[in-house]
């Protein structure tokens, strides 16, 4: 139905930040693929767009985005759909990724990627809106869990259940972000260990790894510190269910050299070496 393979094994990249540009385009750095936020190239031209066409000659690059709402009782914004569509086609990505949550209401952005209530309607609205999605893009995409600070009473699926079953029904797949998990997990009490097993091995096609901030009573997804040694142990334990899955690390704010994140890199690279099930390294091509 979709023109993309269900799914590719990437490696181990890195998002593709402002900083570093300069770095990537004259350089021969040891990443195996980039992630782009895909709202900061919509509008053709410019330097962008120029660093995006000499990226994606030499990498394999996916889109990521924040702002298709997925979760908002608002149909998708068909501007918006339009003008990813026309990017995916230029970059042909091997992944397109959003959040399984909502930013906007009533045709207003927030910015933000609030969470969902986790209820039968729910699901019954983001199974639809992803289908339609898809049939735009012609292609699949893939739902992050999001970190979250709040939950709904009326919830009646727990947040990895909802996720998988999204899945499931929409033919989708799941970008797991393991920073989030720990975030949201050590925010709500849950068990993230939990959480992982009730994600279905056959649906995860990219895995997030990050830092965040510790503000005493919860946790802040902020992307501006190295991914913490808790959150390093999580991924060993997703590596080991999940396979050495196409891994990145993001870093949003308080960026480092493309030199240290490297570094950080390789530490994903040696716990999916040693923490994958042989069969799953030898899937994967390690």
């Amino acid at each position: 139905m979709y023109s993309d393979p269900m799914f590719a094994r990437l490696g181990f990249g890195l998002g593709l930040r402002l900083p570093h540009y300069q770095d990537v385009v004259e350089g021969d750095p040891r990443v195996d693929w980039w992630e782009v936020i895909s709202e900061n190239f919509l509008v053709a031209g410019g330097n962008p767009r120029r660093v995006l066409r000499l990226v994606c000659d030499r990498w394999p690059v996916v889109l990521h985005g924040v702002s298709l709402s997925i979760g908002s009782v608002d149909p998708v914004d068909a501007d918006y759909l339009a003008r990813l569509a026309a990017l995916a086609d230029e970059v042909d990505p091997p992944y397109v990724s959003d959040h399984l949550c909502w930013s906007g209401l009533g045709g207003h952005s927030a910015h933000d990627l609030w969470p969902m209530p986790y209820t039968e309607e729910a699901l019954d609205l983001v199974v639809d809106k992803v289908g339609r999605v898809q049939d735009r893009l012609r292609r699949r995409i893939l739902l992050e869990n999001p970190s979250s600070y709040v939950t709904f009473a009326a919830s009646s699926l727990g947040e990895a259940e909802f996720l998988a079953e999204v899945a499931r029904r929409a033919d989708c797949g799941i970008l797991l972000d393991v920073n989030n998990i720990y975030v949201s997990s050590t925010n709500h009490g849950w068990d993230a260990h939990a959480y992982l097993a009730a994600i279905p091995p056959d649906r995860v096609a990219q895995i997030h790894l990050a830092g965040h901030s510790d503000h005493g009573t919860h946790l802040l997804d902020t992307h501006d510190h190295p991914v913490c040694e808790a959150v390093w142990q999580l991924y060993a334990a997703a590596v080991a269910r999940f396979g050495a899955v196409s891994t990145m690390i993001e870093r949003d704010d308080d960026i480092p050299s493309l030199a240290d994140l490297i570094e950080e890199l390789d530490r994903a690279r040696a716990i999916a070496g040693s923490a994958a099930p042989p069969a799953l390294r030898e899937a994967a091509g390690g």
